[in-house]
Parts: C-alpha cells; structure tokens; sequence
C-alpha cells in the first residue's frame, strides 16, 4: 500500500481511497465518515472502552489457543491498553447514526488497533498483509456478536462507574436527612389540598425507600447483561471460531471488568432479540419517572418565599432571573427533570428499535448502544449533581411547617373516631367558613372534652409512624 507524507493509499473490496497519513482509522471508516454526516455525535468513550475490552479479550484468546501469531496477538492488546488509558480517542469518528448492525463503528475499533499495532511491531499504519484488521483484530469474531456484547459490557460498566455510586450515595443523604429531620411536623397533602400531618424526617426517608428499590430493579435487570453472545461469528453459528473461544473469552472478560461473565446458552438468540436492553432501559424509566417526582416535590416544598409553601430551603446555587434581583430558583430539580425526561424518551426510542431486527439480526444496536449508555450516564451525573448542589444542605422551615400543620383542615380526620364522619364533616365547613380553629368549634359544640381533644389533636401522635 502507497503512502505520501500527506495521505497513504489503502484498498478494501470496493477500491483504492487516500486515507490521511496521521489517521489510525482506515478506508471502511472513511467510507462511513463520507456515508454518515448525520449528527455530529461520535460514540461514547463508554462504547469504545467496551469495544476494545473485547478486542483485547479475544486477542488473548486467540493467541492462547494458537489462532493468530503471538507477535501480533501482543501487539493488538498493547494498542488496546494504550486507547483504554486515554490515547488515540480522537481516532473514533463515526457518527452514531449509522450502519445498522454497527459494521461502521466495530471496522473503525478494528482499524485502530490494527495500524498501532503495526507501529507498535515497527511497521507502518496500512500494511494490513502484516496485521490485519479483519484478519487478526477481528479473527473468529462479527459485528453480529461483537456490537451486542459491546452494549452489554458498556452497560455494566457505566452502571459500575456511573450509576451505583451516585445513586447509593443519594439513598445515604436522604436517609441522613429523614433523621435530621424525624421531629419536624408538616401538613401532608394529598390532590394539593389538606391531609393529615406527616414527618419531614419521613418524607425524605421515604423517597430513600423509593430510590433503593429502584437500585434493586436495576442490579436485577442488569443480570441479564452477563450473559454474551460473542463466539456466536456470524448469525450465531460459531463460524471460523475455535471449539474453546467462546468460554476462553468470557472468562478473560469477566477478569478484566470484574463481572460474573459466561457465554449465553443460545448464541444465535443472544444477538437476535435485544430485551435485556430494553428491561434495563425500563427499570432506568422508572427511576427517571420517580426522580421527576422527587424533583417536583422538592420544588413545590420550596416554593415561594412569599406566596408558596416554602417548607424547606433549597441550597440557592446561582442568581434565578436577569431582571428581578434576589430571585433565585430551584435550578439542580429543575436540571433533573429535563434529565429524566430525556431518559423517557431515549427508553421510547430503545423500544421501538429492539422491535427493529429481522430474522438473525437486530440491524438498530447502534441507536440502543447510545441510548441506553447515554441513560445511565447522565442519570447518574444527574443525580450526584442533585445529591452535591441540592439535598446535602436542606433546610427546614420549622415554624412554617408546623403552623401549616395546625391550620390544617384534615386534622378533623383525628376527630371521626370520636365525633363520627359527618360530625367532622360539619365542622370542617364551619372552620373553613368562619375561620374558627376545628379545636374552638368542637368545644363550643360540646362535642368532645378539652382534656379528650387535646390529647386526639396532638400532632406529634398523629404523624409518628408506626414502627417497622
């Protein structure tokens, strides 16, 4: 293959291209770069550690079991261990929306490894008769097995990274805060109106509670993700693969992102149906929806601080508005919500593209791959910047909170034991007609003794939960 100090000449089936001389990619990314101006986006440095962590796996494999020469078997995990530490990054280049299966993307990982480990032997980049990029980076392997055991591994990896840390650590805070909180009194509210009062300390261990089943969803959906079809070649048969490949391989991977790894029991299955990315995207929509939840309740808590509820205080992190000083605004709930209804939607679009497969091969994994790593990204920097900038320094507007309590109108649920459903009813229309306390108004109607009610209207029995 020719090479100038400008460009260098390489030939796939369809030709001859100028490739640039720097570029550790080749003529079938070139091909994809000129095919695919889409978006911009490349892929995640999640996606490509993935990738060249199976690269490295099968390049051991392969020279263990004699498959490919040891020289070059060496060379291509140390170009691996060179991108893993950070090196060559600006070398993966294909936009995300692209060749269906991800052929683009896994010929530009190809590529890569095999022109520095050309370097890396003493050769130069394009002399692919020495290491080849279909010949020995991608030796007894397919995008058909490749690209879906990528998104696995990228997914465990960026739950390990990115998610499980920021998320159990946010469980932590909450709880920490449910304590800080235990004796605080506040107006529960159910539709927006009036309900009996509750604890502050268990409104933030509640949603503690809603968090940590989320992470046991998550931790189970993601189960599904250990099982890989990579051994399965092409259209899962095992094609030009070696009778122990498929086991070596998923053992070496599983030491090198220290997962429980181990061959799916039906290859050609594992590479067709895309439902273990779906249930993991799934169980990450349902903590998005939640964390909206949260995100709004922290917000209306907030409200104010004149004319809104004003409960809590929010940390202020930033100036709210460019014309009307001293405002500041609940901006990291804010930033939380757009996240998660991002999450929603990139869980919409995973659905309709696992539907996307014919016969033995689903032809959209690179939409899943982006999105369902993408997800689990920013849900977790999400939630660490929430867990940082807004809920470590809660306060609680004690008084604030405790004179919504006593003026609340559900006190008179306390009262129905006692005075019966339409006794209570009544005077509840009383109060809110005449502004009368419901205390003043059962006295006056002798409804109930003073010593009696005193003891039925006392809010910290009545928001104590029961012990679990």
């Amino acid at each position: 293959m020719g090479e100038t100090s400008a460009s260098r000449t390489e030939r796939d089936s369809m030709g001859e291209r100028q490739i640039p001389a720097d570029a550790y990619y080749g003529i079938q990314t070139l091909r994809a770069i000129e095919n695919f101006t889409v978006s911009g986006i490349r892929p995640l440095a999640t996606f490509v550690d993935a990738c060249v962590l199976i690269k490295k796996a099968t390049a051991i494999a392969n020279g263990e079991l004699g498959c490919i020469p040891t020289e070059i078997s060496e060379a291509i995990v140390q170009a691996a261990d060179e991108i893993l530490q950070g090196k060559l990054r600006d070398q993966f280049v294909v936009d995300i929306y692209q060749a269906g299966a991800g052929t683009s993307h896994h010929m530009n990982v190809n590529e890569v490894l095999a022109n520095r480990a050309l370097e890396l032997i003493g050769d130069h980049k394009g002399n692919y008769a020495r290491i080849n990029p279909n010949d020995h980076v991608n030796y007894g392997q397919s995008t058909n097995d490749v690209i879906p055991t990528a998104i696995r591994i990228g997914g465990l990896l960026a739950l390990a990274h990115s998610l499980y840390p920021p998320l159990k650590n946010a469980i932590d805070l909450l709880e920490a805060k449910g304590a800080e909180f235990r004796d605080v009194v506040r107006s529960g509210r159910t539709h927006l109106q009036d309900a009996v009062p509750v604890r502050m300390g268990e409104t933030f261990r509640a949603w503690a509670q809603i968090l940590r089943d989320h992470l046991d969803r998550i931790q189970f959906a993601a189960k599904d993700l250990t099982r890989l079809g990579l051994g399965g070649s092409a259209a899962g048969t095992g094609l030009n693969t070696h009778p122990q490949y498929c086991d070596r391989v998923a053992a070496i991977l599983s030491d090198l992102i220290g997962e429980p790894l181990q061959p799916a029991p039906h290859l050609m299955a594992a590479m067709q149906s895309m439902a273990p990315f779906v249930q993991v995207s799934g169980s990450l929509r349902n903590l998005a929806q939640d964390l909206v939840k949260i995100s709004h309740d922290l917000r209306l808590l907030d409200s104010g601080p004149k004319t809104g509820f004003k409960e809590i205080q929010l940390p202020p992190v930033q100036p709210g508005s460019s014309i009307m000083p001293g405002k500041y605004n609940p901006v990291i709930a804010e930033m939380t919500s757009m996240v998660c209804f991002q999450v929603i939607g990139y869980d919409t679009a995973i659905a309709f593209a696992a539907q996307a497969g014919q016969l033995e091969l689903n032809v959209m994994m690179p939409l899943i791959a982006y999105d369902l790593i993408h997800s689990i990204e920013i849900l977790g920097n999400t939630i660490a910047t929430l867990s940082d900038r807004c809920l470590r320094d809660i306060t609680v507007k004690v008084d604030r909170c405790r004179d919504y309590a006593e003026g609340s109108l559900a006190l008179v649920t306390a009262l129905n034991p006692h005075i019966g459903y339409l006794n209570a009813a009544a005077v509840a229309k009383e109060s809110l007609e005449t502004g009368k306390s419901l205390r003043q108004i059962v006295l006056e109607k002798n409804l109930m003794s003073e010593a009696d009610l005193a003891i039925v209207l006392d809010l910290e029995t009545m928001s104590k939960m029961p012990d679990r």
